[in-house]
């Protein structure tokens, strides 16, 4: 099944990240950082296929070598906090071949990063399934956030625009300070310039799609904007699809099975609930026409004229069990009516959008209680690491600390900075948010099943409907023509 999959993240210092430890574990290479003086090595990460560098014409070819590269990125940036490069996870598509993929990345990535003057550090990852399960080929995209220069030296990323008087003085604040607004020499920051890529990366894979004759498409729309009503499913990550492809069930992979289950279903019942509605809306003036018959008046004629022409008592009986529960049906909701139908339609249609929207509500909580739990235990168990560098009093020794704890830290910062996001201020609440997580949990699970009877009188109703429908029809056929008819569908 075609797959759209399009992130953008940043990689930066606050978070405690590093463009050389990055650009290493992307492309499955052993790389030094001279701005930390530290070795980040994942040549033992298997699933690489290939990495390499695009760049803009004005670019130094020394840029080539990945070392090179993001080591200058390091050194150019100088804040603790600095932000250092835009790093992009796009997936690829199984209906194509590995070389179509990757020939479609190469020339997306040159016509919307690299023309735009940036530099571009591409590596393709198609996983190893074990159990020949559902392949995962991706590609990450480095690229850096500094424009160059003509002349291949580093440019800002913002220049001050400064305020001025009347007279085009400029202003001072209180302190004495002339007053300015920063502005971004480029757009690759803007929402609008990120809704471009990720419409640009679908129209490619839909042009390449139709080229090979797929009837598949993607789409870098959300379910809201595509119109969708549906619950969307959690990102599972490498680590959680590697655990699911051995057999061994995780909790978002759980959650996903139900919120796919779902969502079939919903889709299912709303596709029958539409039709429903628009049939009420075309026969409505036909059964409203004096002495029309009533719906069991109806499904009496119509069940009739299959008895008359069945070939065996086997025939009949279907014939005869089907009517019966269309007419109890009929009977035990009081429905005479085609009026009496829609009203019934309706409330089954509210009763069914009441019970999505709570498990739509539902499922978002779960996970944000997910992505709370998670973090809020990263930061109690590493809240220790980062409280005993803070109490190393001299440089070297915290600089030899922080080499070592390297991983335990890079969690603790992103920990930390995810919960301050979140919770605005309010404090960690671990055995809170545990406790709900496992009671909305019982009540999703509880939740899941109640659309399946909804379902089954959605066909009860589809079931009335082709009756009623049939009956109209014949009833203004001649007799000749019925029976003919009716051969032709035995």
């Amino acid at each position: 099944m075609a797959l759209y999959h399009f992130s953008i993240a940043q990689i930066k210092r606050s978070a405690g990240q590093s463009a050389i430890a990055s650009a290493a574990y992307r492309a499955g290479e052993r790389l030094y950082s001279s701005y930390y003086g530290e070795v980040s090595d994942y040549t033992k990460k298997g699933g690489v296929i290939a990495s390499e560098i695009m760049l803009p014409p004005h670019a130094p070819e020394i840029y080539l070598d990945r070392a090179t590269l993001w080591n200058a990125v390091e050194n150019c940036e100088k804040h603790p906090k600095a932000q250092l490069a835009y790093s992009f996870d796009i997936a690829m598509q199984n209906e194509l071949t590995l070389e179509e993929n990757m020939e479609l990345a190469r020339k997306f990535v040159q016509e919307q990063f690299v023309t735009k003057g940036m530099i571009a550090d591409l590596a393709f990852h198609s996983p190893e399934k074990e159990d020949g399960g559902i392949p995962n080929p991706h590609f990450h995209v480095m690229t850096t956030m500094r424009p160059l220069n003509p002349d291949g030296t580093w440019g800002q990323k913002q220049r001050r625009e400064y305020l001025l008087d009347e007279d085009g003085n400029r202003i001072r604040d209180k302190n004495g300070d002339y007053m300015f607004n920063a502005v971004h020499t480029t757009d690759w920051h803007e929402p609008e310039t990120l809704e471009h890529w990720r419409e640009q990366w679908a129209a490619a894979v839909n042009t390449k799609f139709e080229e090979k004759g797929l009837d598949v498409r993607i789409d870098h729309r959300s379910y809201v904007r595509q119109g969708l009503d549906l619950i969307p499913t959690v990102h599972e990550g490498a680590n959680v699809r590697q655990m699911e492809a051995k057999g061994i069930r995780t909790e978002k992979g759980e959650l996903n099975r139900w919120i796919k289950a779902t969502n079939r279903l919903m889709q299912d019942v709303r596709k029958k609930i539409k039709a429903l509605f628009v049939w009420m809306a075309e026969v409505k003036e036909e059964l409203s026409k004096p002495q029309t018959p009533n719906l069991a008046d109806l499904l009496i004629a119509y069940y009739n004229q299959r008895n008359a022409g069945a070939w065996s008592n086997k025939a009949r009986t279907g014939n005869l069990k089907q009517f019966a529960e269309a007419v109890n049906y009929l009977t035990e909701n009081k429905l005479l009516t085609l009026e009496d139908l829609q009203e019934r339609l309706s409330s089954v249609s509210e009763e069914f959008e009441a019970l999505s929207g709570s498990m739509k509500k539902k499922s978002a909580r779960i996970k944000e209680l997910q992505e709370l739990i998670r973090e809020g235990e990263n930061y109690q168990r590493l809240k220790p690491v980062h409280t005993e560098l803070n109490n190393i009093k001299f440089k070297k020794q915290r600089e030899k600390f922080e080499t070592s704890h390297d991983a335990e830290l890079r969690l603790f910062y992103a920990a930390r900075r995810i919960l301050k996001e979140k919770l605005d201020g309010k404090p960690i609440a671990l055995k809170a948010w545990k406790q709900e997580y496992a009671q909305l949990k019982t009540e999703y699970a509880e939740l899941s099943p109640q659309h399946k009877p909804l379902r089954e009188e959605v066909i009860r109703l589809r079931q009335v409907q082709n009756a009623v429908d049939t009956a109209l029809r014949r009833r203004e056929q001649p007799q000749e023509v019925q029976r003919k008819k009716h051969e032709m569908e035995l």
